[in-house]
């Protein structure tokens, strides 16, 4: 049996929300629907994430990830963004390959966080603390992830062990956790408080977008259907306002929805919901990516009337 860990009220989270990144129905990108979607998050008081897996960065070419980061560097103008080094498409040495992109990420103003890849998650557990120091010796800050493989394959959640020797590294300032397991991270949440306080946990469980009442900050594929909503229920929990549980509720059924199995379908979920609530043009996805049916339109439609009613 687990604990259940103290509850933090009156907590302010730190929120950062996946971008999700829009397509046309010709199978290109849609820049001006994903500049909307960037400015909404912003204005909302969220740091947006790019070349996350909510926006496809698996399915992208590396010029591709690279005009993106470009982009979303000029619109950002200052404010803070985080931004995915992404290498498993890549040949050559690996370390390299992080080096080369965290340093670029960092040029350009936002702040990397090392997506896994498939030779990482084959070293051995030592190996692989080493690796995250490598490439934390080449920027001020970064942040890492452990992505569950649910969502990829090259993902992986790390022993409680190596998750304490990653605390260890200076510039390595947080993690985004992605197991979709409250105890996982609640054990993680016990060792950061005991060993490193000021260490980030964002959490990545869309099944529990509550984990920021235990401390938790997040960093959640769900939050790009809405984020909004997430401001305002992050703001109600900080102020101990009691409408944070109805509108986290309908967050979470919108989550409990959109991430069911096949877990990568929900961006089709995402982009219908955008398409909705006219923050895109089209809900269109590459042709490589999971869909979902039709008809979760009319489901989705219902959830959303209810996040609506519940933020006048």
């Amino acid at each position: 049996m687990h604990p259940i860990p103290k509850i933090r009220f009156s907590r302010k989270p730190k929120g950062i929300s996946a971008a999700y990144l829009p397509w046309k129905p010709v199978g290109k990108i849609d820049f001006e629907s994903y500049q909307r979607g960037l400015e909404r998050t912003w204005a909302c008081g969220l740091s947006p994430a790019i070349n996350m897996d909510t926006g496809f960065a698996n399915l992208l070419s590396l010029s591709q990830r690279q005009e993106i980061l470009q982009l979303v560097s000029q619109l950002a103008a200052g404010r803070p963004f985080v931004a995915g080094a992404f290498v498993e498409d890549l040949s050559g040495n690996m370390v390299e390959n992080y080096r080369a992109q965290v340093i670029e990420i960092r040029r350009l103003g936002g702040i990397p966080i090392v997506f896994q890849c498939s030779e990482l998650i084959a070293l051995p557990p030592d190996q692989i603390a080493r690796t995250y120091s490598l490439i934390g010796e080449s920027v001020d800050k970064f942040l890492g992830f452990e992505l569950g493989k649910m969502f990829a394959p090259f993902g992986s959640i790390y022993s409680l062990d190596t998750f304490r020797r990653l605390m260890d590294i200076p510039s390595l300032e947080g993690l985004k956790h992605s197991s979709l397991s409250r105890s996982t991270e609640w054990d993680r949440l016990a060792c950061r408080d005991r060993d490193r306080p000021d260490f980030g946990i964002y959490t990545g469980n869309d099944l529990a977008i509550d984990m920021i009442q235990w401390g938790s900050d997040y960093l959640l594929g769900l939050s790009a259907f809405y984020p909004e909503a997430f401001a305002k229920r992050d703001d109600f929990w900080a102020k101990g306002d009691a409408r944070f549980y109805e509108l986290n509720d309908a967050l979470q059924m919108l989550g409990g929805f959109a991430f069911r199995p096949p877990v990568p379908a929900y961006k089709h979920n995402a982009a219908m919901v955008l398409a909705m609530r006219g923050v895109i043009d089209t809900d269109a996805i590459p042709p490589n990516a999971p869909g979902r049916p039709t008809s979760d339109r009319e489901f989705l439609q219902i959830l959303i009337d209810r996040i609506d009613a519940l933020m006048s």
